[in-house]
């Protein structure tokens, strides 16, 4: 009789000895342009415990750390163009130099078809903006958007400088979210990759998190921008502005006023276009307020 309770304690051990890590994304069906949140859980063992996490997600390199449970949690972005889903692939490195290789794959909804020109908003800018563009101009703007990019590949060799939630860059009201498609005087067609928030010219912006200025300038779209540098690949930017109050290199703080609500650039009037970026991958910026803390 004691060797069978003995026998069937170790048939019921056996299952959660062999479990091993485990890797989970959420939310599991997200939409084109989302941030998710990865965690990998049972990892750590008393005999080879875990001594690094790391891994790749749509591109760009992840940023594990240790949780007060125990578990390793990261932020991954899936971009604006997937297609059906997306995934993260993970090495977890323990201390006798084993590696177990870890994904997950995440669902993404149907794309929805183009809207019909008589459904997409309707904005009406400067005529400027609609004319067939010059080879000059066109460099100009590839220019500035390889700039945007180069800094948020930057960002991964900048610590997480945050800690609580990021916030919203100004209290006024949403006009228009992210990912909602749009016509300009009725010949450019677009996808509204940021969040636009409503205000009058020289209204206050506010930096979104704790992070340092890495870009200032004034780009032919965007108008006079702002870039923060928030560490660990998450860069957001303040574009329209009709004045900069901040310089690169600055270090801003959560809440700080670095800009005024302007209408330069390509606009339909004064507001904030709140933009944010996952390393390279153009991300909605109210995920952050969503998952954005440490």
């Amino acid at each position: 009789m004691r060797y069978e309770l003995i026998f069937a304690a170790a048939l019921a051990a056996a299952p959660a000895a062999a479990q091993g890590p485990v890797l989970t994304a959420s939310p599991t069906r997200p939409a084109p342009g989302s941030l998710v949140q990865l965690t990998l859980a049972g990892a750590g063992t008393d005999a080879d415990p875990v001594v690094g996490v790391s891994g790749r997600m749509s591109g760009e390199p992840l940023h594990f750390s240790r949780s007060a449970s125990g578990s390793w949690r990261a932020i991954g972005p899936v971009t604006v163009d997937a297609v059906d889903s997306a995934g993260a692939r993970v090495a977890v490195t323990r201390a006798s130099g084993a590696v177990d290789s870890l994904s997950v794959y995440v669902s993404l909804p149907k794309r929805p078809a183009p809207a019909a020109p008589g459904r997409a908003r309707q904005l009406s800018v400067n005529p400027r903006f609609t004319q067939p563009m010059s080879a000059e101009l066109q460099a100009r703007i590839a220019r500035e958007n390889e700039r945007a990019r180069e800094a948020g590949r930057k960002a991964h060799d900048t610590p997480a400088m945050w800690t609580g939630p990021f916030i919203n860059p100004r209290p006024s009201a949403i006009t228009s979210r992210f990912g909602s498609g749009r016509m300009f005087n009725g010949t450019v067609a677009s996808r509204h990759l940021g969040v636009d928030f409503s205000g009058a010219v020289g209204t206050p912006v506010s930096a979104a998190n704790r992070g340092v200025v890495t870009l200032v300038d004034e780009f032919y779209l965007a108008g006079n921008v702002v870039y923060v540098d928030h560490g660990e690949g998450i860069v957001t930017g303040y574009f329209h502005l009709s004045k900069s109050l901040v310089a690169p290199g600055d270090t801003v703080e959560r809440g700080q006023q670095i800009g005024l609500v302007g209408a330069t650039g390509r606009v339909t009037g004064p507001h904030l276009h709140w933009n944010a970026r996952y390393g390279a991958v153009t991300v909605n910026p109210l995920d952050l307020v969503r998952i954005g803390s440490k």
